[in-house]
């Protein structure tokens, strides 16, 4: 299986618990790694026959930018529901933080896998 991935994919959006959260839009990272067979993308040089990932990136943003969680336990379980059914994904590997949640963090998140990996 190869990989086709999206590195710190940033998105506004609300999400959180506290009362505050709920008020203003804050940065949620993404990283995915997807499951893909490039080969026949290779052969023909045909971006028909391959995962295209500005695609992946454009529809999730929209979607997390329009969107109100409490959980990123959510938030990700959406987004991997989103990539396996819409874009044919037999496997996800997907990371979300939150940079600003706790001022003495880099960042805090979560990374969780759904599908099968070949």
């Amino acid at each position: 299986m190869d990989i086709v991935y999206i590195r710190n994919l940033r998105v506004a959006t609300i999400i959180g618990v506290y009362d505050w959260e709920r008020q203003v839009r804050q940065i949620v990272s993404l990283d995915l790694e997807m499951g893909a067979d490039i080969s026949r993308a290779a052969d023909t040089d045909d971006i028909q026959h391959t995962l295209d990932y500005k695609a992946v990136a454009d529809r999730l943003a929209a979607f997390i930018g329009g969107s109100e969680f409490l959980l990123l336990e959510t938030m990700a379980e959406q987004v991997a529901t989103i990539v396996l059914t819409e874009f044919s994904v037999p496997w996800l590997r997907l990371r979300i933080g939150k940079p600003d949640a706790i001022a003495e963090a880099d960042d805090v998140g979560i990374l969780i896998e759904r599908g099968v990996r070949c």
